[in-house]
């Protein structure tokens, strides 16, 4: 699954982006199999979870993010979101959406957006 991440920018702290995530040389069978996930890197820090959802919506978030960003995805679109809300200094980082097949085998990896949030 080819992945391509949009949506990163400078936005002031408490304000707001949305990440998007396309599939679009995949077809939709194949993306209805796979658990899609945003991560983030800051720099000099190692990459980590920021939510997840699998193709049937049930979502998962990291407790720094949780009741502020929201993960979603839109299946017959092959597409990922990623609603970030209140945004703080500490949300700064390189973004990845990511696949995750349900049978196992390689993941995939968005190019990654850079999101930065300024106090």
């Amino acid at each position: 699954v080819q992945l391509q991440a949009s949506g990163g920018g400078l936005v002031q702290a408490g304000g707001s982006l949305r990440l998007s995530c396309a599939a679009p040389h995949t077809i939709t069978s194949v993306f209805n199999n796979y658990d899609m996930g945003w991560y983030r890197q800051a720099p000099g820090k190692q990459r980590e979870l920021v939510a997840r959802v699998t193709p049937t919506k049930i979502t998962h978030y990291s407790d720094s993010v949780k009741g502020r960003f929201t993960i979603s995805r839109d299946n017959a679109r092959k597409m990922l979101y990623l609603q970030m809300n209140s945004l703080k200094p500490e949300d700064t980082a390189v973004y990845y959406c990511q696949g995750r097949p349900l049978r196992g085998g390689d993941e995939s990896w968005g190019q990654g957006t850079l999101v930065t949030v300024s106090s």
